[in-house]
């Protein structure tokens, strides 16, 4: 049970990095009035793929855990590093980056490298998620089973 949810909490946070980064915003941005309409609702909708992204990250690494570390397969304790690394760049960009892309935008300070480093940490957590989808859904092979 615990593999197969696994499996399924892994494409759920990759496939709504991909749904919100590659196919919604940018039709926001082409299908509303003005930029800067387009811009409020991808920020509320960025925020909410950040809980999402926590909670998938937290339940996977609660699925993954076990007591014995042995017992966790190389794909399993590979999978685990992106785990970790997707949670933070998903923090990091809610309460790093946003915030200044705000700030950025009252202000007149520099918009672009807020915007360009919250895409670039935005494809990396994508990659993250999709790196961990690829490990959890490897078929193992008899030479990766562990004896016992």
């Amino acid at each position: 049970m615990k593999p197969r949810l696994s499996i399924v909490l892994a494409a759920l946070w990759w496939g709504s990095l991909s749904g919100l980064g590659f196919v919604v915003v940018p039709m926001l941005f082409v299908h509303l009035p003005s930029p800067a309409a387009a811009g409020a609702m991808a920020a509320k909708l960025f925020t909410a793929q950040t809980w999402l992204s926590v909670a998938c990250a937290m339940l996977l690494l609660l699925a993954l855990n076990k007591k014995e570390a042995p017992a966790l397969s190389p794909s399993a304790r590979a999978a685990m590093k992106f785990i970790v690394a997707g949670l933070l760049l998903a923090v990091l960009v809610e309460f790093g980056v946003a915030p200044n892309i705000v700030n950025a935008r009252a202000s007149g300070g520099d918009l672009r490298l807020w915007h360009g480093l919250g895409s670039a940490m935005y494809l990396a957590q994508w990659l993250a998620a999709g790196w961990t989808l690829w490990c959890l859904s490897r078929v193992p092979r008899e030479s990766d089973a562990t004896p016992g």
